[in-house]
């Protein structure tokens, strides 16, 4: 029985070993964030005025605005992470940064692979195409090309809802734009406070349709299980209401881009309330 008992045991020990182990999500602590001294967190490099890199070579935005504060009330200095839309959640579960900072829209799905604190802007999906070709309903792009960044919320509505439309992808959103200028395909789609300012800056493009799908939430996020993170941006969010924070990013970051007649509360959140 002892040498039955043995080897049972040694089988069961070789099985283990021959087991992939399950991976753990890589994440770090509030405690361990201010002992490093610095904070990391995903922007876009090329989403302007969210989350760009400047003619200085500096990260410059909305979504900036929000990181340098997020850093001063930790203690530490900030460095920032060039991110893709599609590689957000990536970032996350390998430890690269401690918080994603990218226009990221709530959804169900990402919710089930990162934690996603109180949300600061809201948004729908806009469609932006040349004037004299102009876009105002998602009908008219059946048949049609349809250029979007891959892993969006763009991406999902129109893969679920408009069949019939030929998407275009890319990994970067400056490769999107660039498509659109070059005539590559019909018209762009991605949330509607990006293509505004877009059109804004670019002659000859226009917005015909404003507010596609749901209002949806835009959100930090952190990697999966980082509760104790989680728990300090949500606090920081809504300490940052009574000093109105985020009216006061719109005003330095994007007044100057959709003019001084602009509705701050068409996007800006505070306290993490919509």
């Amino acid at each position: 029985m002892k040498k039955i008992s043995k080897m049972i045991i040694a089988a069961a020990i070789a099985i283990a070993s021959l087991s992939p182990a399950i991976a753990k999500p890589k994440f770090r602590t509030v405690e361990q964030i201010k002992k490093s001294g610095t904070v990391k967190i995903a922007v876009f490099s090329d989403k302007k005025p969210f989350g760009y890199v400047d003619e200085n070579g500096e990260y410059q935005g909305y979504d900036v605005y929000f990181g340098n504060r997020i850093a001063k009330d930790l203690g530490v200095k900030v460095k920032y992470v060039p991110v893709e839309a599609a590689s957000r959640v990536e970032v996350l579960a390998t430890g690269k940064v401690d918080i994603v900072l990218a226009n990221f829209t709530v959804t169900p799905e990402r919710a089930e692979k990162v934690d996603f604190a109180l949300p600061y802007m809201k948004v729908a999906l806009g469609i932006v195409s040349p004037e004299s070709a102009l876009i105002t309903k998602p009908e008219q792009l059946n048949g049609k090309t349809l250029i979007i960044a891959k892993g969006t919320t763009a991406e999902t509505f129109f893969t679920k809802n408009y069949p019939k439309v030929k998407l275009l992808k890319f990994d970067l959103y400056s490769e999107a734009y660039d498509a659109l200028r070059d005539g590559r395909g019909d018209a762009l789609s991605t949330d509607n406070t990006e293509v505004l300012a877009w059109a804004i800056e670019n002659k000859g493009f226009a917005v015909g349709a404003d507010s596609l799908g749901s209002l949806d939430a835009i959100a930090p996020a952190v990697t999966k299980g980082n509760s104790d993170l989680l728990g300090w941006l949500n606090n920081e969010i809504k300490s940052l209401e009574k000093e109105q924070f985020f009216h006061a990013d719109y005003e330095a970051t994007l007044r100057s881009v959709y003019g001084k007649d602009s509705d701050a509360d068409a996007l800006v959140v505070e306290g993490g309330k919509i």
